[in-house]
């Protein structure tokens, strides 16, 4: 949205306004250059949104971000939030952050930090001239097989997508010692390794980016030799054409849907009579989803991590421009940089409007975040070598409390950014447990790795990962104090279960519902007051889910009803409370969207802001997928009770049917795999990486399971209790388990053993330390 300047002063009114955003739900706001000027601001929303707007000048942007909130870029970057840092520079974002440092010591992945150094130089989804920009990093689209410990098999990321071979780089080192031009410098590359032609080529099957496409070729698709047919002549065409230089984008790391002409358009034929349709995969890849799972893999590899940083030298970095660029061979069209583009460049109206279609068509380069060498990432085995120990015992310890109650919910807040990690637990008689989790634990800090431990004997336990809420020590199993009792019993008709709460990432706030009055409740974890009671349904809550968040920020809150609706709520983290219309304090809160279409009991919920969907089941079998915004986007149908959902952050989706039967699905309902238990499950995580499912059953087994595609890698030794509810802490490192007998059971985890890279790199090939194996369930 581009805004005028009217008599120097921020306009509070637009004529032909579209939409319209409350203050209080922005979370960050970025300054943003539009034609290179440092004229625009982008503002990131509570609701995962983001919205951008231009200006004419730099001031009016000042101006406008000191009438916004107080938000800066938001809370993940390290950075204060106040308004100096919204209008920090790209440079000066990048260099106060501590995004560098996490992703050095392997805190962050390989694609989070690409997505942060993207955004902080100016890259963003709402422009197409100035999108994300991921790279190459595969060269093997032909194998039957794909083996990512290989290197010949990846890119050479020291060196730009023009010069991968020497008669391309001759080529180009030659044209620019060459060039002979007073008025044009000169240049290597007269395209761009990021266009908006590039971006929609890829995207083309998908809409809203059919109809960008369309529009770009004078309404109608572009020649078919010249749209993305298959992987493998993509990359061929990089490798010879000079007019294709063009780099990546993230979707292809993410989303398997840009693969498919889901929509069936008519994209004709190429020369040689192929028509085109889906794009045609390597024959490594048996499916759009395993083609971005193994994509996604070999980004995540230590051969793509050592030479990550390179890489960002060339397109973020100090080999950006100047005479490093001159020896990279990575020098582009003039008008590409930020910097370049001045007023006594375009004396007329049409010089003007050439240099701007110029600058919107033909590729901006980010902006520069560093003047010197990115620092490498650190060596997996020097940053955490103990993660390839192997661990003789599974148990790490068990834990009871005098109640015999079952534990039916736990929730592992973990982060090592809390300042007292805590693992909250409710048991079936509605109180709940607040217990010190000690981030500082690792596997032979302590001899005694299996302990049955009384809550009221706490002294000297400090050798173990997780102390007892020491208000549940000294109280009575049969008087319960206050503080720790989440109040009223639950409406006789619902057995209390682990999809009847959720709590906050800080652990101050439970929220739980089931209630017979037909509200759900935010409970003061401190004090055991409810803060907060909400109605919004016609019948008892029967489950609630909330969205994935950072530490101490608005998610989204769902609800499902026995009335056969779903309501999506807005959380605030600032304030904790459930929002109400206009996001102000005091507000009677309000419903964000009601969603329809079941016609039994709500049984299973989750919600995801990242993707902007929810996912509700009920107890005839049928899954709904709407968007945030309320729109049904598609209906699954089952067989048996939907008891368990939860979605990957690939977007991939685990249905648990009838406690037995477990299927995942894509975001557009497509069936992946199906596998049935042999055990009644009774609860179901997803680890944060998205990759593994944790499931508890009654037979007292807790199982880790592959994701995509879906299959059981390990069970852990059967306990003499029925699991009741699972969780994993944030290091990956511990999974938890809930017991029907009223323990709670710590088992060591390394899911480092299944993840491709240390399988098939570490493992065979360290012998200074070789983990076991997965060992079949017995």
């Amino acid at each position: 949205m581009h805004i005028p300047h009217h008599k120097s002063c921020v306009l509070r009114h637009c004529e032909a306004l579209h939409a319209r955003w409350n203050l209080q739900e922005i979370r960050a706001i970025f300054l943003r250059r539009y034609l290179l000027q440092n004229t625009a601001l982008e503002m990131f929303l509570a609701s995962r949104t983001a919205i951008m707007f231009a200006f004419d000048s730099e001031d009016t942007v000042r101006k406008v971000v000191y009438q916004l909130p107080r938000v800066g870029v938001g809370v993940k970057y390290g950075l204060p939030q106040s308004r100096k840092t919204s209008l920090m520079t790209p440079r000066q974002l990048f260099k106060h952050s501590d995004m560098c440092a996490k992703w050095q010591k392997r805190e962050i992945s390989n694609f989070d930090y690409l997505m942060f150094l993207n955004t902080v130089a100016g890259r963003t989804f709402n422009d197409l001239s100035q999108y994300p920009v991921f790279p190459w990093i595969l060269t093997n689209y032909t194998s039957d097989t794909l083996d990512l410990s290989v290197a010949s098999n990846f890119r050479d990321l020291s060196k730009p997508i023009g010069a991968l071979n020497e008669a391309r780089r001759k080529f180009f080192t030659d044209r620019y010692a060459s060039w002979d031009d007073d008025l044009v410098p000169a240049f290597h590359y007269g395209t761009h390794y990021s266009t908006p032609a590039f971006t929609l080529n890829w995207l083309l099957r998908l809409e809203p980016f059919a109809s960008m496409f369309i529009n770009l070729h004078d309404g109608k698709f572009d020649h078919p030799d010249r749209i993305t047919h298959s992987i493998k002549d993509s990359w061929d065409r990089c490798q010879r054409d000079s007019h294709d230089v063009k780099e990546l984008i993230p979707e292809l790391f993410y989303l398997p849907e840009m693969f498919r002409n889901s929509s069936k358009f008519n994209l004709g034929r190429r020369a040689d009579g192929t028509l085109v349709d889906d794009v045609v995969l390597p024959p490594w890849a048996e499916s759009p989803e395993h083609f971005v799972l193994m994509h996604r893999q070999a980004l995540e590899s230590d051969l793509v991590s050592c030479q990550l940083n390179q890489w960002i030298d060339l397109i973020f970095g100090y080999k950006q421009r100047g005479a490093e660029a001159v020896r990279a061979t990575n020098v582009f069209y003039h008008l590409t940089y930020e910097g370049t583009v001045t007023q006594k460049m375009a004396e007329t109206p049409g010089q003007v409007a050439a240099i701007e279609q110029q600058i919107l068509s033909f590729g901006q380069t980010p902006s520069q975040l560093l003047a010197e060498a990115h620092p490498p990432r650190h060596s997996i085995m020097t940053m955490a070598p103990t993660m390839f120990r192997r661990h003789d015992d599974d148990l790490c310890m068990m834990m009871k409390y005098i109640s015999n109650s079952p534990v039916v919910y736990l929730a592992a807040n973990t982060f090592h950014q809390l300042p007292h990690p805590t693992v909250v637990g409710v048991a079936q008689n509605l109180v709940f447990s607040l217990n010190k989790w000690d981030n500082s634990y690792s596997y032979g800090s302590t001899q005694r790795s299996a302990l049955s431990m009384d809550p009221s004997n706490v002294e000297g336990q400090v050798a173990l990962p997780l102390t007892a809420d020491p208000q549940l020590a000294t109280a009575a199993s049969t008087t319960p104090i206050a503080r720790r009792h989440l109040g009223d019993a639950f409406d006789q008709r619902l057995q209390v279960q682990c999809s009847n709460f959720v709590t906050t990432t800080d652990s101050k706030y439970i929220f739980a519902c089931g209630y017979p009055d037909y509200s759900f409740r935010i409970v003061d974890t401190d004090s055991g007051r409810v803060r907060q009671a909400v109605y919004g349904h016609g019948d008892v809550v029967t489950c609630i889910a909330r969205s994935e968040t950072s530490l101490f920020s608005d998610c989204y809150v769902v609800t499902g009803s026995m009335d056969c609706t779903v309501v999506l709520w807005h959380w605030n983290g600032t304030t904790g409370f459930i929002a109400g219309e206009y996001n102000q304090p005091g507000e009677v809160p309000s419903p964000r969207s009601i969603l329809t279409g079941h016609e039994a009991s709500i049984s299973a919920l989750c919600v995801s802001a990242e993707h902007g969907l929810v996912v509700s089941g009920c107890e005839d079998g049928v899954i709904l997928i709407h968007t945030t915004a309320s729109d049904l986007l598609r209906r699954i149908r089952g067989h048996g009770i939907v008891t368990q959902l939860s979605m990957s952050r690939e977007c991939i989706l685990l249905a648990l049917f009838d406690s037995k039967r477990m299927v995942t699905y894509s975001s557009t309902a497509r069936k992946l795999n199906e596998v049935l238990s042999e055990e009644k499950i009774e609860c179901v995580t997803v680890t944060r990486d998205g990759e593994f499912a944790v499931t508890g059953a009654v037979n007292g087994r807790i199982t880790i399971w592959r994701m995509f595609p879906l299959n059981k890698l390990y069970t852990y030794q059967p306990l003499n209790s029925a699991v009741r509810s699972v969780a994993v802490v944030a290091s990956h490192r511990f999974i938890l388990g809930g017991l029907d007998s009223g323990a709670i059971v710590v088992f060591n985890a390394d899911f480092n053993r299944w993840h491709y890279e240390y399988k098939h790199r570490y493992i065979q090939n360290s012998s200074a330390t070789k983990p076991a194996q997965a060992s079949p369930q017995k």
